[in-house]
Parts: structure tokens; C-alpha cells; sequence
């Protein structure tokens, strides 16, 4: 699935659309260049959860939770990560895990210890905006792939904001 996010408004929209689908839970991968808008897009996921507070990448942290809902997200950034392994000691078994809804942003820096993401989301520039590529990577991501799909079908697109296929 492909979706054409023509500004930031639009990003954060689309993020409100996924995390309503997701209904807190699953690992989405966010990929892309730096700027590429992968937290602008979290921000808009932890909006669908009633988070109205400023969203930062958490480079330095590597792990920023919430607990929106009654339900346990958490954004992760690997960027600065110099080894997979280094995962296990901030507890990334727990944070992984089945119940929680995990946002990992650079995901490739913790290859060979991440599990299979539900669905893998690569954002690039586009100007004026941004294209998010998503495709899944268990039968629970085909299945919010799905949804979505519909969710977007019904959207209301003012001066195109959304385009997919």
C-alpha cells in the first residue's frame, strides 16, 4: 500500500487513521531518511490515543513509553544504537512484547534482535510532501493493512491530502 501524505497536517492524520486501526498494539518499523518525517507520523498515532503533548524522536533515550488508554505504547529510536544487543538490557523483550504498541524508528540499527514487524512503513520525501510505502510482515499487520485500506477509502480527501493505492 502506498499513500501519498501531501504536508505535515496530513502526515499527522494519517498517523490518527493507522494508530485507530492498530487499537494498541503490534511493531511498526518506520523507515526513512532523516527528516523523512517518521516522528511526525508517531505523533499522529499517539494522538489517536488521546496523547496531545509534544512528540520528540527519542534519539538520546532510545525509548520514550506512554500509557495511553489503559494501553502501553512505546517509541523507540535506534539511531544512536552501536549494537543490536544493547536491546535486551533497556528491556526490549517487555517493550516488544504481543500487548504493547511498539514504534520503532531506524529499526534496520537492531537487525538481527528485532522480531518481524507487523508492518514495515518507509517514509521518503516527496515534495511538497512526503510517501509512505507500507506492507506487512504477519497476518495482524494484513489484516490493519486491510482496515486502513477501507478507513481510507472513506476518507475524506480535501484537496487531495491523501492519495494511495
Amino acid at each position: 500500500m502506498q499513500v501519498q501524505l501531501d504536508n505535515e497536517q496530513a502526515q499527522v492524520a494519517f498517523g490518527e487513521t493507522l494508530g485507530n486501526v492498530l487499537q494498541g498494539r503490534g511493531r511498526i518499523y518506520l523507515e526513512g531518511d532523516l527528516g523523512a518525517g517518521k516522528t511526525t507520523l508517531t505523533r499522529g498515532v499517539l494522538r489517536a490515543y488521546g496523547y496531545l503533548g509534544a512528540v520528540k524522536s527519542p534519539t538520546y533515550t532510545l525509548v520514550e513509553p506512554y500509557e495511553l488508554a489503559g494501553q502501553r505504547l512505546y517509541h523507540l529510536d535506534l539511531y544512536r544504537l552501536s549494537d543490536p544487543e544493547e536491546l535486551e538490557f533497556i528491556g526490549g523483550r517487555d517493550i516488544l512484547a504481543d500487548d504493547a504498541l511498539c514504534l520503532v524508528e531506524w529499526p534496520s540499527r537492531g537487525e538481527g534482535w528485532l522480531p518481524t514487524p507487523d508492518i514495515r512503513l518507509q517514509l521518503s520525501v516527496e515534495e511538497p510532501g512526503r510517501r509512505a510505502q507500507l506492507s506487512a510482515g504477519s497476518d495482524f499487520g494484513e489484516r490493519v493493512l486491510s482496515t486502513l485500506g477501507d478507513r481510507l477509502a472513506g476518507y475524506p480527501q480535501p484537496g487531495g491530502v491523501f492519495q494511495w493505492s
